[in-house]
This record gives C-alpha cells, sequence and structure tokens, in this order.
C-alpha cells in the first residue's frame, strides 16, 4: 500500500516545477512585450537635449517673466480649437501670432497642425479633424514684438 500511495504522489513536485515554468514563460512573454513596445525617450536626442538644460530653463524663466496666459477650449461639434491669450494685465493680447500642435502623449505618432487663424484681439481659431478621441498635448507657441511664449497642456478631446 505504501508503494501504490509512494507511486501516486511522485507527480506533485512536478507540479511545482511546471507551476513556476508557467509563470517564468509568462514574465518572459510580457517583459519582451514591454520593452520592444516602448523605448522610454520622449526626444530622439535626448543626451543633446540635456546638454542644452541651461538654456531650456533660462528660456522658461523669461516666459514666465512675460507673465502671458493662455486659455484654450475644444468645441467638440464642430472640430474647432479656440485659443485666447492674455498679457500680465489679464487684457487679451493683440498683435500677436500663434502657432499649435497637438501630440498623442502616450504614442509615437506624427503631430497634428493646426492652422490658427486670428478671430479678434488675442483670440485664435482653427479646425482640425482628429485621427481619434482621447488624451492630446496641445503645444501652443505665441509670438509678439520678438517675445515667445509656450506651453503645453493636456487636454481630453472628446
Amino acid at each position: 500500500m505504501t508503494t501504490a500511495i509512494a507511486s501516486r504522489s511522485r507527480y506533485i513536485p512536478w507540479l511545482f516545477v511546471a507551476g513556476f515554468a508557467i509563470v517564468v514563460a509568462v514574465n518572459a512573454t510580457m517583459i519582451t512585450f514591454a520593452v520592444g513596445s516602448f523605448s522610454g525617450l520622449y526626444t530622439p536626442k535626448p543626451r543633446e537635449r540635456g546638454l542644452h538644460y541651461n538654456g531650456v530653463v533660462a528660456e522658461q524663466k523669461s516666459r514666465d517673466a512675460l507673465g502671458w496666459r493662455i486659455d484654450a477650449t475644444w468645441r467638440a461639434e464642430s472640430n474647432r480649437l479656440e485659443v485666447t491669450v492674455f498679457d500680465a494685465a489679464g487684457q487679451s493680447l493683440g498683435g500677436a501670432r500663434a502657432f499649435a500642435e497637438l501630440v498623442r502623449p502616450a504614442e509615437k505618432r506624427k503631430p497634428v497642425g493646426v492652422t490658427l487663424a486670428t478671430a479678434g484681439d488675442g483670440k485664435f481659431a482653427g479646425y482640425v479633424d482628429l485621427p481619434m478621441r482621447g488624451n492630446w498635448d496641445l503645444d501652443i507657441v505665441v509670438e509678439r514684438d520678438g517675445n515667445r511664449y509656450a506651453q503645453t497642456r493636456r487636454m481630453f478631446l472628446k
């Protein structure tokens, strides 16, 4: 009788080995997908960007010194992007030019350019057909009298 029990329980250690083999195989598959799907780099040349970091900080300080403010609104029913720019006193910023791009934050996809036309004093508007709805980073650049103000805003576009 002891030989019958011993022969039946011989496979139990192999169940542990098979269980661990399944876990290792699933982990190896997940690691392969994770490493192959996203490189972790946001810019094509991160070293060069890092070397010029002090220039980026100086640009941000000069931008903040301007005190400009940007309000952006997305009108889903008409696919219209409306941008309003204010100066440090809260007045509409007239005589400016604005440029905008929409970038998907989680995908490597070409930015979608938005042609912004002047729609009044400090107001701009443009139409864009989005390839898909969801989270987008709106990169806005406003220029006036040699001053440049850039801002990125995360928006959920329906």
